[in-house]
């Protein structure tokens, strides 16, 4: 097991989590490969994004818009703004090919907005594109375990 590779990538979640509890959404959007894929499916076993409904299957474009409405205030599902911790954890290498790294993960994401607590946990498979020194995510794909009865209205990014 390459250490450093695990290191390496380990860090780049754990920033791109913190970036997003933190509503560093202008840093975040920076993260991702030109062609990179949000993707936040219903169904946790399907593999085919394409052809199934999704909760997000975002490119570049539609990841903007996003990030657009969650900043706008016009959204009522971001307003109040919710505070999130979220806890990556369990991650473990599934490949190293052709530049890109396959990096799969446990995300356990807290929400408290108007006095509520919501918890959010999630499988997450990133693939991330080597980029000099650093990562650029590729795709990243989050799996709620619970996806069928979770989401109403989620206002930040999973």
């Amino acid at each position: 097991m390459n250490l450093d590779l695990l290191y390496s990538a380990t860090a780049f979640v754990w920033a791109e989590a913190d970036m997003l509890d933190h509503a560093e959404y202008a840093a975040w959007l920076d993260l991702w490969t030109p062609d990179g894929l949000y993707i936040v499916p219903i169904d946790p076993a399907t593999e085919d994004f394409a052809n199934t409904l999704n909760y997000a299957h975002d490119d570049a474009d539609m990841r903007a818009k996003r990030v657009a409405r969650l900043t706008s205030g016009e959204s009522v599902s971001t307003q109040p703004r919710a505070r999130t911790v979220r806890n990556v954890s369990r991650l473990r290498v599934l490949g190293d090919a052709g530049g890109v790294l396959t990096l799969r993960g446990a995300q356990d994401l807290r929400d408290f907005r108007k006095a509520c607590f919501h918890q959010h946990t999630a499988d997450v498979t990133w693939e991330l594109e080597r980029n000099g020194s650093g990562w650029r995510i590729r795709r990243k794909v989050v799996r709620l375990i619970n996806s069928a009865d979770t989401l109403t209205s989620v206002g930040y990014l999973l």
